[in-house]
């Protein structure tokens, strides 16, 4: 699935705001600074902190979800590559005259299912590539049920192999099913709002000082920027810098070893 918005421009946007909002920050505090009392200064430090406290946690707790669910799809596709090569082994338990079509079969459909991952983040022509896969393995299960009744077929084959093709089937769906959860587009408009509020905070309270800290302002804003797109990168793994290529060899090197 694509993201609600590129993570790059996203960053960039946020990048921009919380800069800007530190400036209106730091003029509005330059303003009140004469009027506010010490009493007032604590107050104050108090809520800065509990506003900052939960745009901590925000973050914590997007990257973990988004951490957890990069892991997810890793493993899954290790499962993927479980489940179809060892419906591909056990073609060998029915007819001898049955098992190069349905091995061809499989080919077509580990291609098709290589062939989906490399469209994305593009979902309107991975999905395309979905129904063509699907259409495959139709009839792989169509050829293999005919292929059971064989009498040469072995007499297990059908308790064997039909449930390795529905295991097969299964984790394709999972796998679409996966492409799709991700958290409400609200968490990161929230979260976006929070690193501007917390930036018009952070401003407010630099303006104490005499001259603008260029360390802290882009200290704050730069690291907070990096670690917001390396959340939104591995929340949309096949979108950015960061790929699942990796896991994909797995179905690479199963297609190479059905030749």
């Amino acid at each position: 699935m694509e993201p609600p918005i590129p993570p790059l421009l996203f960053a960039l946007l946020l990048l921009l705001g919380m800069l800007l909002m530190l400036e209106i920050g730091r003029r509005f505090g330059v303003r009140r600074r004469q009027k506010e009392s010490e009493g007032e200064r604590g107050g104050l430090g108090t809520v800065e902190g509990a506003v900052f406290a939960l745009f901590g946690l925000m973050v914590a707790f997007t990257f973990s979800g988004a951490a957890t669910r990069f892991n997810e799809k890793r493993m899954l596709v290790a499962e993927e590559v479980n489940c179809i090569g060892t419906a591909y082994l056990r073609v060998h338990l029915l007819s001898h005259q049955a098992q190069p079509a349905i091995q061809e079969l499989f080919r077509r459909y580990v291609d098709s299912r290589l062939e989906t991952y490399r469209k994305l983040p593009n979902m309107p022509a991975a999905e395309i590539e979905m129904a063509n896969s699907k259409k495959i393995r139709e009839k792989v299960w169509n050829a293999a049920e005919a292929a059971t009744r064989l009498p040469d077929s072995h007499p297990s084959s059908g308790l064997l192999l039909l449930p390795a093709i529905n295991n097969m089937i299964d984790i394709s769906t999972t796998r679409s099913m996966a492409l799709q959860i991700h958290p409400p587009r609200i968490i990161y408009s929230l979260l976006f709002g929070l690193g501007l509020i917390c930036s018009l905070l952070a401003g407010f309270r630099m303006s104490s000082g005499q001259h603008r800290s260029w360390l802290h302002i882009l200290g704050f804003t730069v690291l907070t920027v990096i670690i917001v797109y390396v959340m939104l990168d591995v929340e949309y793994p096949r979108a950015g810098l960061i790929r699942l290529e990796s896991a994909d060899q797995l179905l690479v090197n199963l297609r190479e070893g059905m030749e």
